[in-house]
Parts: structure tokens; sequence; C-alpha cells
């Protein structure tokens, strides 16, 4: 039977693949609980440490539990069990659990957050979107090619069924019938990054959290078409490449560990509902 690594084992592994000077310098990565000398059997990967997410790793008996997101970005003053951070940090130590942070350095890294999202649309000829490093070969989003081109109508309803459901689903933006062969993908919030993906000249992007005017703009320029999923549901596909990618690590190494990804949907909308008012009937409308 291989030993078990311990969590300093799986930090530098995980580092190795996200380095932590990959950050944006307002990010807080690395890890955030545990002791490093503790041995880890199992391993949980989850995209947000919410408390939700906290009890399941505690309920199975996580030793460590890797997310995507900051528990502790921003400045905390007390971790009191009445506020959620500190009920987090308290279950956190109380269960004898590490957390791990990799953020925007794993949103940078080849393979990363933007490759899986690509992978999971069945993208090929992967390219960074903003390249970075000395060979360009890592950076935020990715831009691809579909094995066919097919109708934007489609490719929105590929993107539904490639992602994990929550209540807000996929919108899409553009005339349903316009073709799509190449695509720009950002995992997470992405409508900073609409001038790179004009100069790319892709006939679709797809990322997360667009806002109105962003994307207004960005429709008045034509092209591309947008496709807008959850933040989490583009992410989420970056766990079972990371949990693989530990394991096999890993076992090169002469250790091994369990990992399960959380299918915790941890996505805040719960719901949504569709408004039949009509605008134009309403009194002062423009017409």
């Amino acid at each position: 039977m291989l030993p078990f690594p311990s969590v300093a084992d799986v930090v530098a592994v995980l580092d190795g693949f996200y380095d932590p000077a990959w950050a944006e310098d307002w990010d807080s990565v690395g890890l955030v609980t545990g002791d490093r000398d503790a041995p880890v059997r199992r391993v949980l990967f989850a995209v947000d440490p919410v408390q939700a997410v906290i009890d399941e790793a505690v309920e199975w008996g996580a030793d460590l539990l890797v997310t995507h997101h900051p528990l502790l970005l921003r400045a905390v003053h007390t971790v009191a069990t009445d506020q959620p951070k500190g009920r987090a940090v308290t279950a956190l130590v109380r269960g004898d659990i590490a957390l791990f942070v990799a953020h925007t350095n794993a949103d940078v890294a080849c393979p990363g957050v933007s490759d899986a999202l690509a992978e999971a649309l069945t993208l090929s000829d992967l390219r960074p979107l903003v390249p970075q490093g000395p060979q360009g070969d890592r950076g935020l989003g990715r831009v691809g090619v579909l094995p066919e081109p097919e109708p934007l109508a489609d490719f929105g309803r590929r993107v539904a069924a490639a992602l994990p459901a929550t209540a807000t689903g996929v919108r899409v933006a553009g005339d349903p019938a316009s073709v799509v062969r190449t695509v720009a993908v950002c995992g997470g919030a992405g409508d900073g990054l609409f001038d790179a993906v004009r100069r790319c000249g892709v006939d679709v992007y797809v990322t997360a959290d667009l806002r109105h005017h962003p994307a207004s703009e960005a429709r008045e320029h034509g092209r591309p078409a947008l496709v807008d999923a959850a933040h989490w549901a583009t992410e989420w596909p970056w766990l079972p490449e990371a949990a693989r990618a530990l394991t096999d690590a890993l076992a090169r190494r002469g250790t091994t560990v369990e990992v399960r990804v959380s299918r915790i949907v941890t996505d805040p909308w719960t719901a949504t509902a569709t408004s039949a008012h009509d605008p134009s009937t309403t009194r002062g409308a423009p017409r």
C-alpha cells in the first residue's frame, strides 16, 4: 500500500501546477488553514469554501479541501462563530481540515480553469486569449475551434449540456442562425477581456457575469455572439481535471490520496421568475 503524503507534499504539487507567483496582487492563494506536517488521506475539491462544502468535507472525513475561490480574500477582523467566515474557519480547524486555494494562478495556468471549460465544449487547437509568460503558453482565457461549424442556437445548447445545471442557466446574445466555428472562453467573470476577444475575430465568446453595458457595447460591434453562463458553472469543470492531475502526480512520487469533487451547487442564485409584463403597454413607454 502506498504511503500517504503530508499537507506540505500536496501543497508542493499544487504549487507546481498553479505557481503562487502567477496570482494577481490582490488575490489570496495558497494554504489557508492546516498543519503542513499532517497526513493527507482524502482531498475534496470545490469551487467555493462555503459552509455547505465545509460540512461535506467534515462528513466525508477530508484532510484537505482545495477550492478555487478564496475564503479570506478581504480583511476579516473576527473569526467568531456568529459570522460566516468565523464559522467556516472554526469548522475547518475543529475538523482538522487544511484549506488550500488556487484562484487567479489557476486561471492563467496551462492547463487551468479555461482549458477545462474549453475541453468541456470539445474545442481543439487551444491557445491563450491573453498570453502570459516568456513563451506565451499560459494566460487568461482560451481560443479554440469546434469539431464542426454549427448554428449559434445549437452552440448555446452545447454549452448548457456541457456545464452543471444552475437556476439561471445559459444566456445567448446574437442571431440564433449565425454560424459558430471559432470560440473564445474565459472561466469566471470575463467581460474585461472584450478587446482581446475582438482582436481574435472569433464567432462567439463564452464566459460568466456579463454586465449590461459591456455586453451591449460588445453586441454593437456585431461580433462576436455572446454566451453567458453562471460563474460557478464555468469554473466547475476545472475541479475533476485538477483532482486527476494531483492523483497522477502523487502516484509518480510513490504516494496516494483519495479525491472527491463536490457536486454541491454553490452558485448563489436559486431560482428565476419570468415576467409577462410588456413594456410597450406601460404608460409613458416609448413607441
